[in-house]
């Protein structure tokens, strides 16, 4: 892989910024801190510090929408294949029942609040003036 001091100016300014974070991120292989991080990126480019503040926010909204990239504790950023996820599964019966338990309540809460009974029990009087017409008739 080439090295950072190996990339002309040239190269580098054809560079996004997060591509030549990520090349600093790999070749330190250390975490850093989003200023740190930046401020290396500008000096790579030669940028004023006015650049760097103007642009600053820029950076961090690139670094937080790559996915190459993972935000860690106390504002440090590293790259994201440096770090497995823990993922922790509960195995917890009693809660789930808790939460099938809830579900069906406010699913007969819901349907109290939508079902008339009182409109049930009209239903057969609606029936008895139904008049049905046959096809034959109706030709006559």
């Amino acid at each position: 892989m080439k090295k950072l001091k190996d990339y002309s100016k040239e190269e580098l300014e054809a560079l996004n910024y997060d591509d030549i974070a990520y090349l600093i991120l790999e070749e330190k292989k250390k975490k850093m801190k989003i200023s740190d991080l930046f401020k290396n990126v500008c000096g790579l480019l030669e940028l004023s510090e006015e650049a760097y503040s103007d642009l600053i926010a820029d950076f961090f909204e690139m670094l937080t929408t790559d996915k190459r990239f993972i935000q860690l504790t106390d504002g440090y950023w590293d790259l994201k294949t440096k770090h497995s996820e823990k993922v922790i599964i509960e195995d917890d019966e009693d809660e789930f029942d808790e939460i099938i338990e809830d579900s069906e309540e406010e699913l007969d809460e819901e349907k109290d609040d939508y079902y008339d009974e009182e409109a049930d029990d009209d239903s057969e009087d609606d029936l008895k003036d139904l008049v049905v017409i046959d096809d034959e008739d109706e030709e006559n």
